[in-house]
C-alpha cells in the first residue's frame, strides 16, 4: 500500500519538486495550491506514471479554506504519512522602515500562519496513529537577517522556532519533525519577491549555480526515507559557492 504525502504550494518550485520526488518514490500525493489549472497539469503528469493524485485548491492564508479543504479529503486519503509545509514567499527587499505593510501581512499569513493552520489540521491524526512526519521548508534566512530581508527573515526564524517546538511537543510519539533550510534556489521565488521584475530576479542568480527545487525535494525525500528511529531534525542546504545567507562567491 502506497504512503501518502500532502504538499502545500505544489504548483511551482520546491513544492512541485517535492510532488514529483515523492511520487517517484512510491507515494500517492495530495497537492495543494491556489492555481487549479497548474494543479491539474501536475496531476495529469504524475498520474501518467502511475501515481494517484488528489488536488486541493485553496489559499493557506485562509484558515476557513484550510479547514474546508482538509474536511473534504476522502477517507482513503486521510492517512497522511508526510506533511510538507512548503507554501511560502518573500515580497520586497526594502529597508524595514520603508516596507510595504501589505507585503508584510502576506508573508506572515502565508509563511507562519498558513504553516500553523495545516499543522494543526493534519498532525493530530499523526499523533493518534503514532506515525507521521512533518517537513517544514524554512530558509537560511531564518538563521540571520540580511539587508532588506527583515520581515521575511523573521518569518523563517519563526518557522525554525515552530518546528523546534512541534518536535518537542511530539517527542513522546513516533512522529518526526524536520526543518529544511535552503539557501539560493532558482525558482520563481525572486520573480515573486520583486513583483514580476524578471531582470532584477535574474540578477539574484547571476554568476553562481544555484540549487533547484528538485535538489531540495531530494533532501525532503531522504529525510522521510530514513529508518523510523532516525529523525533528521534540521538541514541547511546551500549552493556550493554560497557560505551563508549573505556570502556568495560569484564568477
Amino acid at each position: 500500500m502506497r504512503k501518502i504525502a500532502l504538499i502545500t504550494g505544489a504548483t511551482s518550485g520546491i513544492g512541485e519538486g517535492c510532488a514529483r520526488r515523492f511520487a517517484a518514490g512510491g507515494y500517492n500525493v495530495i497537492i495543494t495550491g491556489r492555481n487549479q489549472s497548474k494543479l491539474d497539469a501536475l496531476k495529469a503528469e504524475l498520474e501518467r506514471d502511475g501515481t494517484q493524485v488528489l488536488t486541493l485548491t485553496f489559499d493557506v492564508r485562509d484558515r476557513k479554506a484550510c479547514e474546508a479543504a482538509v474536511a473534504q479529503i476522502p477517507e482513503p486519503w486521510r492517512t497522511i504519512d508526510v506533511l510538507v509545509n512548503n507554501a511560502g514567499l518573500a515580497l520586497g527587499l526594502e529597508p524595514e522602515y520603508e516596507g510595504n505593510q501589505d507585503d508584510w501581512e502576506t508573508m506572515i499569513d502565508t509563511n507562519i500562519k498558513g504553516l500553523l493552520y495545516m499543522t494543526r489540521l493534519i498532525v493530530p491524526a499523526m499523533v493518534e496513529r503514532n506515525h507521521g512526519h512533518v517537513i517544514n521548508i524554512g530558509s537560511v534566512a531564518g538563521d540571520a537577517a540580511y539587508a532588506g530581508g527583515n520581515v521575511y527573515c523573521a518569518t523563517k526564524a519563526a518557522v525554525k522556532a515552530i518546528t523546534d517546538g512541534l518536535r518537542i511537543d511530539v517527542a513522546q510519539t513516533a512522529v518526526r519533525v524536520t526543518n529544511i533550510k535552503p539557501g539560493l534556489v532558482e525558482t520563481n521565488f525572486s520573480n515573486v519577491r520583486f513583483h514580476g521584475d524578471n531582470e532584477r530576479a535574474a540578477n539574484v542568480y547571476k554568476g553562481v549555480k544555484p540549487l533547484t527545487g528538485a535538489d531540495i525535494a531530494d533532501v525532503a525525500f531522504y529525510a522521510a526515507s530514513v529508518p523510523e528511529h532516525v529523525q533528521i531534525a534540521e538541514v541547511l542546504v546551500l549552493a556550493t559557492h554560497q557560505a551563508n545567507g549573505t556570502v556568495i562567491a560569484r564568477k
